[in-house]
C-alpha cells in the first residue's frame, strides 16, 4: 500500500459505512446505534486508481481518560498519529456540533493533511450542513454519500490534492524475473509418493475466541507489546473482528481478535448478533483457533459449545487457560484441568492446553509453539501406501462387524485432503458400517500417525453394483 488514511469523526456520522465502501466489502459492523466501532480496523482500500490502507476508528467524544470512551479516544488518536492523511467525516444532514469543532481544532494542531468529508449529502436539507462545514477552517468540504457511493470521484481528487501526486502515486518497483525450476517426474512406477514437508515460513491466520471478558484482547496486546486493542474490566468491549499482524521467530502471524460469544439464548440485541456473526466468519477464515478459557471459572457450558463449534468447522484448536496469575494452587488446578479436558472434550482427544497469563506474559512462547505444532498436524499428509498397510493391520486387530451375516470389507484407503485431514475408504456396504467403527479408525489414526487435537474426517465409498438397476424376470 502506498499510504495510510484514517477515517475520523464523531459517532454515527457514517465512518464505518465509508470504510466498507472503500474496501469493497462489509467488513466493519454498521448499525444505527452510535458508538458501534471501538477498535481500529485496517483494510485495503480501492478508490478508482488509488490503492491505500484505510483505518476505521471509533467516534471521537470528550470523556475521562480512564473511561471506556476515553480509551476509545486514545485508540483513535493513535490511528491519526500513524496515518499520512485523515478523512474528517461530518454529517451534512444534521449539521455541525460543538464536538465537530473541537475535533477540527485537534486535527489542526497535529499538522497533518486533512480532507473534510460531508457525508449524507444526498439527504434533503443537507445543503445547510454542507455550507456550515466551511466554518471549521479545514478547506472545502467534499460532499459524498457513503451509503449510495456518490461523490467518490470528488473524494479521490481531494485525497490527491492533499497528499500530492508523488505521494498518492509512488513509482512501482521493478521486479526481477528469475529462472523458474520446473520439477521433472522422477522415480519408477509404483513408487510410494513423497509426503509433503510442512512449510514453516508460510503466514499463519489465528483467531482468538472465547466467552466475554476472558482476556482475548489483553492476550493479543501482550503478543504485540503495545496497547493495540481496546481492553478494560467491562465485559463485551470488542465488537468487530480485528486483525493484527506481527512476527514470531521470523514467521508472519495474523491474529483476529473477536467478540465474546455468549449463549445463544442470551444474544437478543441486533448489534450483538452482528458481532457473533463476525466472530463466526473469523473462525471460518482462520487456519487455527485459540479458545481462551478463564482459568478462574473454566469449562462453563458455553466454553464447551465454542470448542465443539470450532471442531465442527474443521479448524485446528488450542486451549489457553488465561488469568493463570490469579490461581493460588497452580499444580492442583492444572491436574484438575487436564482431567476435565479429557473427560469433557472427548471429540478433541489430545488437544493441546496451555496455562497462560495475558497480563504478565507468562506461557506465551509455549502457547505459540503449541499453535505451530497443531498447525503442522492440521496440514499433515500421509502416503497412500502407508495408509493401506495401516488399514490392513487395523482390520486384523479389530475386524469390521458382520451385519445380517455378511462381513463388511474395507478395501482401499487414501487421504483426499488436508486442513483438516480427510480420508476416503472404499468398502462394501458403507451404509451398514456402525459409527463406533469409524471412531475406532479415527482414534487409531491419532495414535499411530501422531495426529492429536485436530478434527479427522473419514468418508466411505461403495462401488456401484452393475446389477442394481436390473429387475428380475418373473
Amino acid at each position: 500500500m502506498s499510504f495510510t488514511v484514517a477515517i475520523v469523526g464523531r459517532p454515527n456520522v457514517g465512518k464505518s459505512t465509508l470504510f466498507n465502501r472503500l474496501v469493497g466489502k462489509k467488513l466493519a459492523l454498521v448499525d444505527d446505534t452510535p458508538g458501534v466501532t471501538r477498535d481500529r480496523r485496517p483494510g485495503e482500500a480501492r478508490l478508482v486508481d488509488l490503492r491505500f490502507t484505510i483505518v476505521d476508528t471509533a467516534g471521537l467524544e470528550e470523556a475521562h481518560e480512564e473511561s471506556l470512551q476515553g480509551r476509545m479516544r486514545a485508540q483513535t488518536e493513535a490511528a491519526i498519529d500513524e496515518a499520512d492523511l485523515s478523512l474528517f467525516v461530518v454529517d451534512a444532514k444534521t449539521g455541525l456540533t460543538p464536538v465537530d469543532t473541537a475535533l477540527a481544532e485537534m486535527l489542526r494542531r497535529r499538522g497533518k493533511p486533512v480532507v473534510l468529508v460531508a457525508n449524507k449529502s444526498e439527504a434533503r436539507g443537507s445543503d445547510a450542513g454542507f455550507y456550515d462545514a466551511y466554518s471549521l477552517g479545514l478547506g472545502e468540504p467534499t460532499p459524498i454519500s457513503a451509503e449510495h457511493g456518490q461523490g467518490m470521484l470528488d473524494l479521490r481528487d481531494a485525497i490527491i490534492a492533499a497528499l500530492g501526486e508523488e505521494r498518492a502515486f509512488p513509482p512501482k518497483e521493478d521486479v526481477a524475473v528469475t529462472d523458474v525450476d520446473i520439477p521433472q517426474p522422477t522415480g519408477e512406477e509404483g513408487e510410494e509418493e513423497e509426503e509433503l514437508a510442512y512449510d514453516d515460513t508460510k503466514p499463519l491466520r489465528v483467531a482468538i475466541v472465547g466467552r466475554p471478558n476472558a482476556g482475548k484482547s489483553t492476550l493479543i496486546n501482550r503478543f504485540l507489546g503495545e496497547d493495540r486493542l481496546l481492553t478494560g474490566p467491562e465485559a463485551g468491549i470488542t465488537r468487530d473482528s480485528i486483525s493484527v499482524e506481527w512476527d514470531w521467530r521470523g514467521r508472519t502471524i495474523k491474529m483476529f481478535d473477536t467478540a465474546g460469544m455468549r449463549r445463544k439464548a442470551k444474544v437478543i440485541e441486533k448489534l450483538e448478533k452482528l458481532s457473533v456473526a463476525d466472530t463466526l466468519r473469523a473462525i471460518r477464515f482462520a487456519e487455527l483457533v485459540v479458545i481462551v478459557f478463564d482459568a478462574t471459572i473454566p469449562f462453563e457450558k458455553q466454553d464447551l459449545h465454542i470448542v465443539d463449534l470450532v471442531l465442527r468447522e474443521g479448524r485446528a484448536a488450542v486451549l489457553a487457560f488465561n488469568k493463570w496469575d490469579m490461581i493460588e494452587e497452580p499444580q492442583a488446578v492444572l491436574a484438575d484441568l487436564r482431567e476435565k479436558t479429557d473427560r469433557l472434550l472427548p471429540q478433541a482427544r489430545g488437544i493441546r492446553a496451555v496455562p497462560i497469563s495475558g497480563q504478565t506474559g507468562r506461557g506465551l512462547d509455549k502457547l505459540m509453539q503449541s499453535i505451530i505444532d497443531t498447525d503442522r498436524v492440521w496440514n499433515k499428509r500421509i502416503s497412500t501406501a502407508r495408509l493401506n498397510r495401516w488399514l490392513e493391520q487395523q482390520q486384523v486387530q479389530h475386524p469390521p462387524p458382520a451385519v445380517s451375516g455378511r462381513r463388511i470389507k474395507l478395501k482401499y484407503m487414501t487421504q483426499v485432503k488436508a486442513r483438516p485431514p480427510a480420508f476416503m475408504i472404499s468398502c462394501t456396504r458403507s451404509d451398514a458400517l456402525p459409527e463406533s467403527y469409524t471412531r475406532y479408525l479415527i482414534n487409531g489414526l491419532r495414535n499411530d500417525f501422531d495426529m492429536p487435537s485436530v478434527p479427522i474426517r473419514i468418508h466411505y465409498r461403495s462401488p456401484d453394483n452393475p446389477y442394481e438397476s436390473k429387475k428380475k424376470r418373473t
